[in-house]
């Protein structure tokens, strides 16, 4: 679902200080209807973002042999260190100059974001499992507002708070602060704001701080994924003003906007929500979200079914809607159920195609599902941390609040469609496949509870690098060997920047793993601190250096991408067994961190691999792993357990048990 370089600031919260505008606002400001009042405009720093570099051809080739090196034996990587070194020298070359030459005409974007898009829009798996992730919430601090309507309430009313914020130019602007005490500050501020848009970045980093791109920000809302074939679209409409509801398959919208612009009263939003809730009517024979399940081509051709079929009016209502709730009819029993319903459900109660789903169950535990096209999870996890801090806060409605005295049967619309026997038929289908890929799809959880951020920063270790370290020395003790590994890293340094792939299967890693796995009691636990320091050390380095653009996957990707657009033979290298192996990504992982999070997940990338969310904070780990039938989560887990347990011995000198 996040990054790296952002996780640290995301993870010190968000400032919401006072200040004076910079900017009039047309109706004046009302405290209640805006997040906060930055001082500075929310895209100050935007057209002086600096450009993502691409790397030298030489050095994405070296970082390309070493992530490959414990990967394949020594025939193998022969093998591919020629096809690099024909690649270097010859067809890689053009198509590197004739990259560098493209970027140069499009100043305004990064080499890498339109092949992303195309990347993400002509997929046509289903966005489910295959796409979209899940981060939850933790629970309201007071108990008595995780009542359902009271969550729903205010986390809505938070959103729609965001929205007018960030629409108005009054959402803090999204820095990394290496000084905060210099550059986190109402002086800083109130300097910034006056130097130009295109000076101003130049102007953060004199003082050691690096705005973020933001360009993402604009599809967090109205937005929708629609299914064409074989390419996608996005589509946005931020003229519409209302909530798409969904309840037991059922559609619902009202005004969460008024005519003006304003947020509509929480207790009426209460009371539309209330009059939903209370709705008796059994679920639909045919629920129409089975379809945003489906194969994007078939989803496409059954769409125009829809739309010809006298239901264009009312899918546009779906598409336009500031967002999706989803209110769920029953409560969250554990971790692993709540995985399921968040990253999947039933099919019935999700819109998979909206920008993202807001979904609230009967206990209140509340999570964002988001598609993922748009964009990479820098602005849904701001907007996260945004509703989960004002609606514990400053919550709109209190458990005690009563609803608005209002008609709510007049001012929430419930949607119908109007279904072909074709369509019927295209839903028992989808259905049929959902259910079968969901029932394929096993959760497990652990959290180690001996330590965790803190104990590892006093060893002088990277707490992410310990934990991928233990996802090695976890696969190795399951299935005997290393595999290809994933770890997204966000570039939004840059404007328009994506993410970077760091790689956390090395040289080092493996030495290691395969030191505590297969011959522990040949070290002592010093040599096994020094392993695993070497294996930190690299991990920061490639950590780093994907932050800054300069990973290779991303260059090869954009290289791969120029020759099949211009019609080129595909060049050897991409041919290769091992490069093809190296993008079977078996472990994919991803971290967030961040005191609004309960946790998060997503499904494995691959048929036979593993999809790894965790989380290190300050005295645990927590692990969230999914898996087919392929593989055992529950086992991976317990490897990892015996692997953080091994570690934590070795660090505080004790002999490994085999």
């Amino acid at each position: 679902m996040v990054a790296r370089l952002l996780l640290r600031s995301w993870s010190r919260g968000l400032a919401v200080g006072p200040g004076a505008p910079c900017r009039p606002l047309s109706t004046g400001f009302e405290p209640s209807q805006y997040l906060q009042r930055s001082i500075v405009p929310t895209m100050h720093y935007q057209d002086s973002l600096p450009r993502l570099p691409i790397p030298k051809l030489e050095d994405t080739i070296r970082r390309y042999l070493s992530a490959q090196k414990p990967l394949l034996d020594d025939s193998q990587f022969r093998k591919t260190e020629q096809l690099c070194k024909s690649f270097e020298t010859g067809i890689g070359k053009e198509l590197h100059e004739q990259l560098v030459t493209q970027d140069k005409q499009n100043k305004h974007t990064s080499y890498i974001s339109g092949p992303w898009f195309d990347m993400y829009l002509t997929a046509r798996d289903p966005v489910v499992l295959n796409f979209n992730p899940f981060i939850s919430f933790n629970p309201d601090p007071k108990s008595e507002y995780n009542d359902q309507l009271t969550r729903a309430t205010n986390m809505t009313v938070s959103a729609i708070r965001f929205l007018k914020t960030l629409r108005a130019d009054l959402l803090e602007p999204e820095v990394f602060h290496l000084n905060p005490a210099k550059s986190d500050t109402d002086t800083f501020k109130r300097f910034i704001r006056f130097v130009p848009s295109f000076l101003s970045w130049y102007g953060a980093y004199l003082v050691n701080a690096y705005p973020l791109d933001m360009s993402q920000y604009y599809r967090l809302f109205n937005s929708t994924r629609l299914p064409r074939p074989h390419r996608d679209e996005l589509f946005t409409d931020d003229k519409a003003r209302h909530l798409l509801v969904l309840r037991k398959g059922h559609f619902y919208i009202f005004d969460v906007l008024d005519q003006d612009g304003n947020i509509v009263s929480a207790s009426e939003i209460q009371a539309h929500l209330k009059y939903i809730l209370s709705d008796n009517s059994p679920a639909p024979e045919f629920p129409l979200s089975y379809l945003t399940s489906e194969n994007r081509d078939i989803w496409a051709e059954l769409r125009q079914k829809l739309v010809s079929g006298g239901n264009e009016a009312t899918l546009g209502k779906v598409d336009s809607a500031v967002f999706c709730l989803c209110l769920d009819d029953f409560p969250i029993r554990d971790f692993v159920h709540l995985s399921h319903s968040m990253l999947h459900g039933d099919g019935t109660n999700r819109w998979f195609d909206k920008s993202f789903n807001l979904i609230i169950a009967k206990d209140g535990t509340a999570a964002i599902h988001f598609e993922h096209a748009w964009g990479d999870g820098v602005a849904v996890l701001r907007f996260f941390n945004e509703v989960f801090k004002d609606s514990t806060q400053a919550p709109a409605i209190t458990p005690q609040s009563q609803p608005a005295s209002t008609d709510s049967s007049v001012a929430v619309q419930k949607l119908n469609f109007k279904l072909s026997d074709a369509l019927k038929t295209g839903i028992s289908a989808a259905k049929e496949k959902f259910d079968a890929t969901v029932k394929s799809l096993t959760i497990d959880y652990i959290r180690f509870q001996r330590g965790g951020r803190e104990f590892l920063k006093k060893q002088k270790l990277s707490p992410d690098s310990m934990a991928q370290l233990a996802f090695q020395m976890a696969f190795l003790r399951q299935y005997g060997q290393t595999v290809a590994t994933y770890e997204s890293c966000s570039t939004a340094a840059f404007k328009h920047g994506r993410t970077e792939t760091i790689r956390p299967a090395s040289i080092f890693t493996k030495t290691c793993s395969v030191a505590f796995v297969r011959e522990p009691s040949k070290y002592s636990a010093g040599e096994l601190q020094q392993m695993m320091a070497k294996c930190s050390t690299y991990h920061n380095q490639l950590t780093r250096e994907a932050a800054m653009g300069q990973g290779f996957d991303r260059h090869l990707f954009a290289l791969r991408y120029l020759a099949a657009a211009r019609g080129i033979s595909m060049p050897e290298l991409f041919l290769d067994p091992a490069y093809r192996q190296i993008n079977h990504n078996i472990l994919s992982t991803s971290t967030l961190s961040s005191p609004a999070v309960n946790i998060g997940c997503f499904a494995p990338v691959v048929p036979d691999g593993f999809g790894i969310g965790y989380s290190v904070q300050d005295n645990w780990i927590g692990c969230n792993v999914s898996a087919y039938q392929s593989r055992n989560a529950r086992e991976f887990l317990q490897c990892v357990e015996k692997a953080l347990e091994d570690m934590f011995d070795a660090l505080e000198g004790k002999m490994i048990k085999t």
